[in-house]
């Protein structure tokens, strides 16, 4: 195997972890998992969940360190219109999720000496 499927695969399994990560924070914030890893030609939303009558996308972003710019900050306009367009190709597949308000949430996760943290930004862009 070469050294850059190496790394592929490595950051693939450590985005997977991130994800789970992310995906037990907010269960344990009272959210209900409906879906991980939606896909459609539009692009992908890590997670979708579930608070009472809300329906919330959720991108999950992992960084090593800050020092390049948070997680968060990553989620620039291009990610977002992909978000956006992935999101709206899921309220039509699904809808019963179309008729619940909508969000769009960032789960950022840094990992700095050892220590993780979570940053879980509620409503993180509009529509």
């Amino acid at each position: 195997m070469s050294s850059k499927n190496c790394q592929n695969n490595n950051r693939a399994v450590i985005g997977k972890q991130a994800e789970a990560h992310a995906c037990e924070h907010l269960q344990a914030q009272g959210l209900v998992l409906v879906e991980r890893n939606y896909l459609c030609r539009r692009g992908e939303i890590d997670l979708i969940m579930q608070d009472k009558h809300t329906t919330i996308f959720v991108e999950v972003r992992y960084r090593r360190n800050d020092h390049f710019g948070s997680g968060a900050e990553s989620v620039d306009w291009r990610k977002q219109a992909k978000l956006l367009a992935t999101a709206e190709h899921y309220l039509q597949q699904h809808p019963k999720a179309a008729r619940n308000a909508c969000r769009f949430d960032v789960v950022a996760l840094t990992t700095e000496n050892g220590q993780q943290t979570i940053d879980w930004i509620i409503d993180a862009f509009q529509a």
